[in-house]
């Protein structure tokens, strides 16, 4: 379509060449000759007048109107006048039975805040450029998120930080929005960044450090947040309440919202919330490089100026985990968070300390480490460890094939082909009950051994047959020496080994002599020692079976003759 300014060009164009006429310049350009000699006068387009509508009906009534809406600046919030109470009241007491709900509305609505401007109640809507220094202030908030986990649409929770100079931001989603997850963002943003902000930052008055919000900018935190703010040296600026201190740190609340629609959109599909966080980590380097809005700077650029004049991060890491003491019931599970994981059945009916974090959950016996599992984010899920349970199933072998331990090792790949391949070999040559015990002592192999080279083992097992847990310890414990996956053992036990293996010549591979009869019987003879020991004697047992003379003595005689006379 062609532009005002284009046709007036035109035209003037035509007229200084052309010395063509009004009326020619019209019948050629198909315009009105009030809009040639407009063109003529000015290249510059006239403005496009705006239609102003008038309201007639409702001229008469528009004092009565504004009479109601000035009652309403000291009426109660919920007692003031709508539309609909408006129009009523006009009706009643103005008979004005033509005017139309609309036409009320939208005078009214615009009529109440010219009013209460007016009368100095409400304030214009104006926002003031800020000037942040650098390394001086952050911002931090929650978004909400859609992620397929697992197969299963599942709400999640996105923590983000940003600096408020660089706007370098930091993105973290957990399954909720707790406590834990809310200081678990905080220690991953400050080792990013590599410090603290000197001065503050920024947050709304969320449940995780706010306990009471009290009269202006004062509140009562919560003791664990207070903990956490003096264990790295920052200070907490609160937003006021509700919509109105949304603006306070509008920086992260429109980077939430870019961030979401630019690389949350299509909902991400991921198997664990931990694959999700390996690619914000990607994409939050990759946002290194933009530049917000009109910025002559990347976001890197100016952050490599912010990052040497943040605060030193302290030298010992804050525990984010929330402390529980749940009790082990006797499936050897324990509840936390409507989530139950497994620890070891020794534990049965003690209660275990359990640090709670965001991504994890660690169970404690004292101070030892028992458990680890990761969080569950369905409620009412499992995570159950098959290792937990190998004591009892050791008594209990016939309980192994349906257990839950068992589907759930299999599900997580722990339980592989190879555990299965030695199962089955096993049964085969020594039933089901002696079969799972031996099964069972090679899982147990885990516990001192890598998994790799436990599965080494079990394959080398099965190459000759020899389907015993003691063979598999053997071959594993080769595999290991000959430079395998390093063993998870005490160190002090991994060189007690390397010493005995460093003291002895490394002996002939474990065999199978009913495999190697099966494959070359002339070959095993002839590999075979001569026997150089006697043959066997059973002479010494032949005097087993002579029983010596019995002599009996003088005096025993008249003892056994009176014996028999008095009887």
């Amino acid at each position: 379509m062609r532009s005002m300014v284009d046709l007036f060009a035109t035209i003037r164009r035509d007229a200084r060449i052309e010395e063509l006429s009004v009326r020619e310049l019209a019948r050629r350009h198909g315009v009105h000759r009030r809009t040639v000699r407009a063109a003529l006068e000015s290249a510059e387009p006239p403005a496009r007048k705006v239609q102003v509508r008038v309201s007639p009906r409702l001229a008469p009534f528009k004092e009565a109107i504004d009479q109601m809406l000035r009652v309403d600046l000291d009426a109660p919030k919920k007692q003031r006048h709508t539309a609909t109470r408006i129009l009523a009241r006009l009706a009643e007491e103005h008979e004005a039975t033509e005017l139309s709900y609309s036409t009320v509305r939208d005078y009214a609505r615009a009529r109440r805040v010219e009013i209460e401007v007016e009368a100095g109640r409400r304030r214009a809507d104006a926002f003031i450029p800020q000037c942040h220094a650098p390394g001086a202030e952050a911002e931090v908030d929650f978004g909400d998120v859609w992620v397929v986990l697992a197969g299963v649409r599942t709400k999640c929770h996105m923590f983000v930080f940003r600096l408020s100079h660089s706007g370098k931001a930091v993105h973290r989603i957990y399954s909720t929005q707790s406590q834990e997850a809310f200081l678990q963002g905080h220690i991953d943003a400050f080792d990013i960044i590599g410090g603290v902000p000197t001065r503050h930052i920024r947050y709304d008055n969320l449940t995780s450090a706010v306990t009471k919000v009290l009269f202006g900018r004062r509140r009562d935190e919560n003791d664990r947040w207070v903990l956490f703010r003096s264990h790295y040296g920052f200070d907490a600026f609160y937003c006021e309440p509700g919509i109105g201190g949304a603006h306070e740190k509008g920086g992260v609340e429109g980077e939430v919202g870019r961030f979401r629609r630019n690389r949350l959109s299509p909902m991400p599909e991921v198997e664990t919330l931990a694959q999700l966080n390996e690619k914000l980590i990607a994409w939050d380097e990759a946002d290194d490089a933009r530049r917000i809005d009109t910025r002559l700077r990347s976001v890197g650029e100016d952050f490599a100026v912010e990052r040497p004049l943040l605060a030193v991060l302290p030298a010992e890491r804050f525990d984010p985990g929330l402390p529980l003491t749940p009790r082990v019931d006797r499936s050897s599970l324990i509840t936390v968070r409507m989530a139950r994981y497994s620890v070891p059945s020794r534990l049965i009916g003690r209660q275990v300390r359990v640090s709670l974090g965001a991504a994890e959950v660690v169970v404690f016996d004292g101070r030892l480490e028992v458990a680890r599992h990761a969080r569950v984010v369905a409620r009412g899920g499992e995570s159950v460890d098959l290792d937990h349970y190998l004591d009892v199933l050791k008594k209990k072998p016939g309980a192994l094939p349906g257990s839950t331990a068992l589907a759930a090792a299999r599900a997580a790949g722990t339980f592989t082909s190879a555990h299965e391949a030695f199962w089955a070999a096993a049964r085969k040559t020594d039933g089901d009950s002696v079969a799972t015990r031996q099964l069972i002592d090679v899982l147990l192999l885990h516990r001192s051994m890598a998994a790799a080279d436990v599965e080494a083992g079990i394959r080398s097992a099965l190459l000759v047959g020899a389907v015993t847990a003691d063979v598999v310890a053997v071959e594993a414990r080769r595999h290991e020496a000959a430079g395998g996956a390093s063993s998870s053992r005490h160190r002090v036990a991994q060189a007690h080994d390397h010493e005995q293996r460093d003291g002895q010549t490394a002996g002939p591979r474990v065999i199978s002599l009913t495999q190697r009869r099966l494959q070359d019987p002339a070959a095993v003879v002839a590999r075979l020692p001569a026997d150089t020991r006697p043959l066997p004697s059973v002479a010494g047992y032949d005097q087993l079976l002579r029983l010596p003379e019995r002599t009996e003595t003088p005096a025993a005689v008249p003892a056994a003759v009176k014996k028999g006379t008095a009887s």
